[in-house]
């Protein structure tokens, strides 16, 4: 009998899941934190906070199950795409991550596009340049903190300085290295021609392997903190995004899925990387050889709901969900979520959010529901542009904690005009982990098998309402021409309001 434990560090908490080598969930563990914005568009976390929690998690996970640290054989993870930790000689943080909504390096994006031809950067990136990736972040610390940079002994991911915690050696795995801007995605290796053309040291970069391989055993001084023996090994684990559709369940082509987290992403699997001309979706590296994902991703899925949350005072997001249900759909009003930027598939970190259609009789109902129709609006854009590059599912399994919300569910059914399932894991990219040092313990013979044991769906299956779809389908035109007409004006309004 194994027992598996998979850590997923996220933008707003750290999850902590004990998983049985049968599929049962032993224990779940979270803690909360929260990230900086020093200035307008700012997003940093100090690394060591990722650490205290992880300590703090694991333990209360070991209680938590009854299991002691000599029980669990493996430790895999998942964490927030792009963070960019900058470590010293001695393996100590430089400065805050960097994280992949912080919008500070639009002059080093507008500088990369100069650089490199839009021809090199469909070839080599093949991913839009966008802010709070690595290499954009990079220059800004260059430019702006040149002792910071000068002091850079190693980079890497948000997952991998937990796993640099935990075991004393610095990498990171194929999935991750592929969303920075700096890696062959075709070959599997960091970009020569990149880090010449902008002058970075080879050094900095880790050594790449897929999700499962072993990637080191329990240090001793991680052991006395943690709990954890030295005996247990430790996989690479995976970028959030790839162990969350591992978590799902999602291993075919044809089922999507839609995290509905701080942030929000449609996922594909596929079986070779897409090329896409017009750069609006990621293409990234999966969890093992001859596995991609594309994805169309929004800056703000759970986070709008937080807002209105925040603004509409309710006492929790139970209320709100009640509150928005007395409202009928649409109500006459358009939301566009982009309350900091967007990507896809505008790729623009200076829009702003909107209302349209505010009227005297507008009430709290009607914002509340127009904030989680925009999100579900966004959300198709981003599904719309992968089904355009040839990509096409028969339904969608949906996760992140907006899958919690049945009401948002049904909106996420109408609007796609597909039915939606959610796994009975209240944590699938935790999972996703523990099912990824299933494999590198030989708990499990491959992935298949893991997700075979470990992931369930709920009974209950939100079906598309047929009137409902008719109606969200005039609302959605609507939505694309609220942004059409009003884009360069939300830009306008987010440079004065920086003055």
């Amino acid at each position: 009998m194994s027992y598996l434990m998979g850590i997923d560090i996220g933008t707003s908490s750290l999850k902590v899941l004990i998983l049985k080598d049968n599929g049962l969930v032993c224990a779940l563990c979270g803690c909360d934190y929260q990230y900086d914005s020093p200035m307008s568009g700012f997003a940093e976390q100090d690394p060591e906070i990722w650490w205290e929690a992880c300590v703090t998690g694991i333990n209360n996970a070991l209680a938590m199950s009854g299991l002691s640290g000599n029980e669990i054989d493996c430790v895999g993870f998942s964490g927030q795409m792009h963070g960019l930790v900058t470590l010293d000689k001695n393996g100590n943080c430089i400065r805050p991550a960097i994280l992949h909504n912080d919008a500070r390096s639009e002059k080093q994006v507008d500088e990369i596009k100069n650089i490199l031809s839009e021809e090199n950067i469909k070839d080599l990136l093949m991913n839009p340049v966008y802010t709070g990736f690595w290499l954009p972040s990079l220059l800004w610390i260059r430019e702006n903190e040149p002792d910071n940079y000068n002091k850079i002994a190693k980079l890497c991911f948000p997952k991998d300085f937990i796993r640099y915690k935990l075991t004393g050696e610095i990498a990171t795995d194929f999935s991750d290295a592929s969303a920075s801007l700096l890696f062959d995605i075709k070959n599997l290796t960091w970009s020569e021609h990149l880090l010449k053309t902008f002058n970075f040291s080879e050094t900095w970069f880790p050594d790449c392997e897929t999700s499962g391989a072993y990637a080191g055993n329990i240090s001793k001084s991680a052991a006395i903190l943690t709990n954890l023996p030295t005996n247990v090994k430790v996989a690479f684990g995976g970028a959030d995004a790839v162990m969350q559709a591992l978590g799902n369940g999602a291993l075919g082509k044809d089922i999507v899925t839609a995290n509905i987290g701080s942030s929000g992403q449609i996922c594909f699997q596929t079986e070779t990387y897409i090329s896409n001309p017009d750069l609006t979706t990621n293409t990234f590296c999966g969890f093992e050889r001859g596995r991609w994902i594309t994805m169309g991703a929004i800056m703000h899925a759970g986070l709008a709901k937080k807002w209105i949350h925040k603004v509409l005072k309710t006492s929790d997001y139970k209320e709100l969900d009640d509150l928005a249900s007395t409202s009928k759909e649409g109500s006459g009003l358009i939301f566009l979520p982009y309350l900091n930027g967007e990507r896809t598939p505008h790729l623009n970190p200076n829009l702003t959010g909107l209302f349209l259609g505010i009227t005297m009789g507008t009430t709290d109902a009607n914002l509340a529901r127009a904030v989680m129709e925009g999100v579900a609006f966004a959300l198709k854009n981003a599904m719309e542009v992968c089904e355009g590059l040839g990509l096409k599912a028969d339904g969608v399994i949906a996760s992140g904690g907006g899958a919690k919300s049945e009401f948002w569910l049904q909106i996420l059914s109408d609007i796609f005009a597909l039915p939606v399932k959610v796994s009975k894991s209240e944590e699938q990219a935790a999972l996703g982990a523990a099912i990824t040092a299933g494999v590198c313990a030989g708990a499990f013979n491959d992935y298949s098998e893991g997700v075979r044991r470990s992931v369930k769906y709920s009974e209950k299956e939100w079906l598309p309402d047929t009137s409902r779809t008719k109606l969200y389908e005039k609302y959605y035109e609507l939505y694309k021409d609220a942004y059409e007409v009003n884009k360069d004006l939300l830009v306008r309004l987010r440079t004065l309001g920086r003055q």
